[in-house]
């Protein structure tokens, strides 16, 4: 369940977690060219006559700014997340039935299910011109895994035998990596896990190219942030910061040359999106939600939902995360009690939000686990929070939240005045009346919302603030990109820096390392582990978890040969190609 990134907004996708190692472009029959099954198409492509043609550009639309971190390693964002989908392969995708598969390197798993022997392709090549190895891969994973790495990504590969003492400065090198020859490498792990392969780190690095930096400095580099290199079908050939990037076609791709001559990733206005898609200013994007009916009326489009890989949540401020012990600490009293937070949960007409803002494109959950999943509990197992503001005000009394003095807004147990701040993220049209929704919900069962700082906050502040533990921070919306596999290492351990709630429970730890144990090869015994957990959580309430929603992918009838489905829209682009 490791962010897939990326992630976020008032309730918009905010990361996409190809925050994990194996999310990759998936597996699919005839080339790619099939549809996942949750694709619903809205409207007819046009039928090409003929072979596809190579040439021509296309323009892919995101309506967030983005940060400029092009390499897998350190990116943060879906924002970036989807520049990288065109310039960067894994080693190992994900194919539309949430399953592993070889991509670029090959490999075998010992009886004991703790060595792994990996095979590259030969001829694959980085933008530059140099061949990949397995070096780059070793070299990726030390980045990580090394004391100077700050990003969030060492759950990919703290498995790995030796991996803690480099981490700790403890070692020179990891102990479980061992290169046989430039495409074949070895790696012994500390522990039997059943998911192994879906955790482990994917993404190789181009050592030669930064050879010299001080990883410290990577995220900073110019050959990060000004000319990034992959191994994908599209290479960088220049960038606005936070306006576009310009990408065109990598001629010796390992898959063959692509179609398109490039690729114009924009940042547009998310408001504008009916009009620019009418315009043809923009050929593909992924559109809010709430403009879904005005869109469904253009004749130049066709339309293509996805049951999304994620979930739209509201979270609670419990602490902060401990930079050098790298572990959050719940030192935030405010929502320490459960019956507070369950208010919370009942007080919020969550389906209203989904109607209202969401144009119904989606499924209320009970617990972190979205709708696509193998692993989700059964409804009838979980509390289902319906809104309810009596039973809310019920709830608040109980816990000792009272109003004293006759304003209509409550006063904490101890008689001081409660007062809570809702952080929410701008994007689009919806973004400030679903958050004023969300607070009136509140405000009308006596809890004194408002909005923090008074105006919702840019993307990448909104996660600064959040990641830096701003104390004006206390209610936050957000949403999760996940991976295939059900694991929620990455968000939710208390050694994971983006447990974001900085929420910590024993119990749900314990259980989280049960669910990768060696009993967990039993497929019904590691989903019966992950019940238990949602069980938990949905009792505990560390966030108000709303839906999984659906992405809404409008594509432009010129453009051709566009899959996508429950985690990406912007897959296979080497096939993309143009009728005009």
């Amino acid at each position: 369940m490791k962010k897939k990134g990326s992630l976020g907004m008032s309730v918009v996708l905010a990361f996409s977690i190809a925050l994990a190692g194996c999310s990759g472009q998936p597996a699919t029959t005839e080339g790619g060219q099939g549809e996942s099954p949750g694709t619903t198409t809205t409207g007819t492509a046009e039928q090409p006559s003929g072979e596809p043609k190579y040439g021509g550009t296309v323009t892919y639309g995101f309506s967030s700014p983005f940060q400029g971190l092009l390499e897998r390693g350190f990116y943060e964002g879906v924002d970036d997340d989807k520049i990288l989908y065109f310039m960067m392969d894994p080693l190992f995708q994900v194919g539309d039935d949430l399953r592993v598969y070889p991509y670029i390197a090959e490999w075998t798993e010992s009886e004991d299910h703790k060595t792994f022997t990996f095979t590259f392709k030969k001829g694959v090549k980085w933008h530059n011109g140099e061949e990949l190895t397995v070096e780059d891969w070793k070299y990726a994973l030390e980045v990580i895994a090394h004391p100077d790495y700050t990003g969030p990504r060492y759950s990919y590969v703290e498995m790995i035998e030796g991996a803690q003492e480099y981490h700790e400065g403890k070692a020179n090198e990891i102990s479980g990596i061992k290169v046989i020859d430039p495409y074949t490498i070895e790696l012994k792990m500390k522990r039997a896990a059943v998911n192994t392969i879906d955790n482990l780190w994917s993404y190789p690095m181009p050592k030669k190219y930064y050879e010299g930096i001080p990883i410290k400095d990577l995220p900073s580099s110019p050959q990060v942030r000004q000319k990034p290199i992959g191994t994908g079908p599209f290479k960088v050939k220049n960038i606005q910061p936070g306006e576009f990037v310009e990408l065109e076609r990598f001629d010796d791709y390992w898959q063959g040359k692509p179609y398109l001559d490039g690729i114009v990733y924009k940042v547009y206005d998310g408001a504008l999106a009916t009009s620019l898609l009418k315009n043809g200013e923009i050929d593909i994007t992924d559109i809010p939600r709430s403009q879904v009916k005005e869109v469904e009326k253009l004749d130049n489009v066709y339309i293509k939902e996805e049951d999304e890989l994620g979930y739209a949540y509201i979270g609670f401020d419990f602490g902060h995360w401990d930079k050098e012990q790298e572990r959050v600490v719940m030192d935030n009293p405010k929502f320490q009690n459960k019956k507070l937070r369950q208010a919370f949960y009942y007080a919020i007409d969550r389906q209203g939000l989904l109607d209202a803002f969401e144009n119904g494109k989606g499924t209320l959950i009970q617990s972190p686990m979205p709708t696509v999943s193998w692993a989700k509990a059964p409804d009838s197992e979980l509390i289902p929070y319906e809104y309810n503001p009596e039973k809310a005000k019920q709830l608040l009394d109980e816990a000792g939240y009272k109003d004293i003095d006759g304003d209509g807004m409550r006063e904490d147990p101890q008689g001081q005045k409660f007062t809570v701040t809702y952080h929410a993220m701008s994007g689009t049209e919806v973004s400030e009346p679903r958050a004023q929704a969300v607070i009136q919900f509140l405000r009308e069962v006596g809890i004194d919302a408002s909005l923090n700082g008074g105006s919702l906050k840019e993307f990448n502040l909104f996660y600064d603030m959040i990641e830096n533990d701003d104390p004006s921070v206390e209610l936050f919306a957000g949403a999760w990109g996940l991976d295939s596999d059900p694991d929620p290492t990455g968000l939710w351990r208390s050694s994971d820096m983006w447990n974001f709630p900085r929420w910590y429970n024993e119990e749900s730890d314990r259980l989280i390392e049960e669910g990768v144990s060696e009993k967990a090869f039993d497929p019904e015994y590691r989903k019966n582990v992950y019940i238990q957990w949602q069980k938990l959580v949905n009792e505990e309430v560390p966030m108000i978890f709303l839906y999984s929603r659906k992405e809404i992918n409008v594509i432009n009838k010129r453009l051709q040969g566009v899959h996508t489905n429950s985690f990406a829209n912007n897959l296979y682009s080497h096939k993309w190609y143009v009728t005009d």
